[in-house]
């Protein structure tokens, strides 16, 4: 539920804030000479013109000689670095599984023991469903409505989530503390609109979900009609709770969000679930205060407890536990599972290979214990420091950028620098790591390992509740190819895993370096800053620190930016969502204004305007921002993307956020008869 917002690609940091304050002129030469692998001419489409088609002319070359492999539903940047990121993880999880003299007790065992057990495929494959019966049986034995909830309180301790969501996390408005939130859920479709729509795409994966659901209950052993009944069960239950459900655009807004409740007045707005024994089931002795992330929600819930009848909500649990554990089973159900939601969903037509897939989820569950090996091994303790001067360097920029903008008062502008002041900045992996000596891993059961640790992980989150802060905690692994933005904690984090080649080059002119990580660490400083971010304040509270005159001026700029991606066509006939991407779009302009101004105040001191391959400093920069977001795609999981994604497609994400960078057009002489030219008057403003 945190806004850890975006797919970013990597960097090494060797040399890295020599490069981005000047060379001498000797390492200049040097460098340039060899920088052309960064900005490969092959890869790009000349027979496209810039002013018209950017990402095609930056792209074009890269994207027909890389179609989308088999077991990708997409093909880019930020998968190529995945790939060496597997081979990384992989030497640990073998090494792990292999050492027979380590002690039980450690991180390197139970990541060997459970790597083990996922790879045992002929012993998973013997089991079938079986190592489930116990759970299974639990909601067979449901007789009453208490029976149900108590199993709804079970299912949520080891990582199934029937009806809704329960997790902690920091107060909207007041970040010092933590506080119990609940969300809405219980839907096995990943939009609520895929129940309620009647567009051919959401009729192609309801059709595809209703046969799914009938092979899964098939799969379990019931009889065709059995199965067929199943399925029409869980349907009208799932159906009931997406009407019940918020749209993604409702949900963006984090006012509408903030509803905090007494257990009492929980219990009075909801009043079916008796949640007083079901905090106390899932071991929550004192909830305290609850923010109800969707009070109508909560509401409806309610009445469809009381509705559906006892035999058909055993059903939906039965539904709800298969499919949240289907990929830890025999092959039978772990090829079902993929059929449905990674082939009708995606588009992807075949799996991974196993030592990825069974990787993946160890890494998922035990996420520190393996980022502590993978720190050790892959990543320099003093990168860590050379990335803060970088990401001082950016900050430096974006604080000039506001200093100097026109549409903001000094009120406002006051309180953005103050906010931008404390930012916080963390790097490579965490000053301290958790404890995984209480969880428990077996050799000989992979599904069991996976709820162990879904159990394990939702204790430790529970522990959270009613307790300060830890602001040195991290809400990545150290290992996630990712970075992102905290609202409520107000700092920017760049896992180890992110700081790496395929995108920095550190043979690269500043130019390139600016375009690729320059643009990354101020996208992600600027998230403080968007749409949502600016309704937090230096605390990261939920706090109105703007005057009404410089809000309604951001709205405005906002609004321009807005429309421009809604107008921008994918596929012939869809269009990006405007709306539910604004947040994303906001830090894509405002990184590629902050890393420009950076980039320009180096280019002043060091007097480097001379070309490479043709091609000069600015229009490197734009090169290289735009090879960034390049990506082979398939059609399915575009239009999934388009219904579900908070992020732009990677064309959209060139084309339209270029068009409000002015020296875009400097660089590479747009003309005003270009499709992609937009008057100065109508370009997006904002940071």
């Amino acid at each position: 539920m945190k806004r850890n917002k975006i797919y970013l690609t990597g960097l090494t940091l060797t040399l890295l804030i020599s490069i981005m304050i000047g060379f001498s002129d000797c390492k200049k030469k040097s460098e340039k000479k060899n920088a052309v692998v960064a900005i490969d001419t092959a890869n790009m489409n000349k027979s496209s013109q810039p002013g018209v088609d950017f990402y095609q002319y930056s792209n074009g070359g890269w994207i027909k000689k890389h179609p989308v492999p088999e077991e990708y539903s997409r093909y880019g940047a930020f998968e190529i670095l995945q790939e060496k990121n597997f081979d990384d993880l992989k030497s640990i999880m073998e090494e792990a599984s292999k050492d027979d003299k380590a002690d039980k007790s450690t991180n390197k065992k139970k990541i060997g023991n459970f790597y083990a057990s996922g790879m045992d495929s002929v012993k998973i494959d013997r089991d079938g469903v079986k190592p489930l019966a116990g759970e299974f049986a639990l909601i067979d034995a449901i007789k009453t409505k208490d029976d149900f909830q108590r199993e709804i309180a079970h299912l949520h301790t080891v990582g199934v989530s029937p009806l809704f969501y329960i997790f902690s996390g920091q107060d909207e408005k007041n970040s010092e503390m933590v506080i119990t939130q609940l969300y809405q859920g219980g839907l096995g479709l990943s939009d609520r609109d895929y129940y309620l729509n009647k567009d051919a795409r959401s009729k192609e994966i309801l059709d595809g979900y209703k046969k799914h659901l009938i092979k899964m209950f098939s799969l379990l052993g019931d009889d065709d009609n059995k199965a067929k009944a199943n399925m029409e069960d869980v349907l009208k239950i799932e159906t009931s709770l997406a009407e019940a459900s918020w749209t993604r655009l409702e949900l963006r807004d984090p006012i509408k969000g903030y509803n905090k409740y007494s257990p009492d007045e929980l219990q009075k707005k909801s009043q079916e679930m008796k949640w007083k024994e079901y905090f106390t089931n899932i071991g929550l002795a004192n909830s305290g205060d609850i923010n109800v992330g969707q009070p109508s929600f909560f509401e409806s819930l309610s009445k469809i407890m009381k509705e559906v009848d006892l035999n058909k909500w055993k059903t939906y649990l039965r539904w709800n536990l298969i499919n949240s554990n289907a990929s830890y089973l025999s092959s039978d159900f772990e090829k079902e599972n993929f059929d449905f939601y990674s082939k009708v969903m995606s588009g992807k037509t075949k799996m991974q290979p196993r030592w990825k897939r069974v990787l993946k989820t160890v890494n998922s569950e035990m996420g520190e214990a393996v980022g502590q090996v993978y720190v050790d091994k892959f990543f320099p303790p003093e990168a860590k420091t050379e990335m803060v001067e970088l990401v001082n360097n950016l900050k430096a920029s974006l604080k000039e950028r506001i200093q100097n903008l026109t549409w903001m008062g000094k009120e406002t502008k006051a309180a953005a620098l103050a906010k931008l002041d404390i930012m916080g900045v963390k790097i490579g992996y965490p000053d301290k790591w958790r404890d995984y000596s209480k969880l428990d891993i077996v050799h000989d059961s992979y599904v069991k390992n996976v709820m162990n640790t879904d159990k394990f992980e939702f204790e430790y989150m529970l522990s959270k509740i009613g307790k300060p802060v830890d602001r040195q905690e991290w809400h990545m692994t150290p290992q996630t190819v990712n970075a992102y933005y905290s609202t409520n904690m107000n700092e920017i984090v760049f896992p180890a895993a992110i700081l790496q080649p395929p995108f920095f080059n550190k043979d690269a002119d500043a130019a390139v370096n600016y375009g690729a990580i320059g643009t990354v660490i101020g996208h992600e400083m600027t998230h403080g800053f968007d749409d949502q971010g600016r309704q937090y304040d230096k605390k990261g509270n939920l706090v109105d620190w703007w005057t009404k005159e410089d809000a309604d001026k951001f709205t405005k700029q906002t609004t321009v930016l807005a429309d421009q991606y809604s107008k921008y066509k994918i596929l012939d006939s869809l269009h990006v969502d405007g709306k539910l991407t604004l947040g994303e779009n906001i830090a894509d302009v405002g990184g590629l204004t902050v890393s420009m101004n950076a980039l320009k105040s180096v280019l002043k001191k060091t007097g480097d305007t001379a070309k490479i391959d043709g091609f000069s400093p600015l229009q490197r920069f734009f090169l290289s921002y735009a090879q960034v977001w390049r990506m082979s795609i398939r059609d399915k999981e575009l239009m999934r993307r388009l219904k579900e994604d908070v992020h732009s497609p990677g064309m959209a994400r060139v084309n339209v956020a270029i068009v409000n960078i002015p020296e875009f057009y400097e660089a590479f002489l747009i003309k005003t008869s270009d499709p992609l030219y937009i008057a100065a008057e109508k370009r997006a403003k904002i940071w």
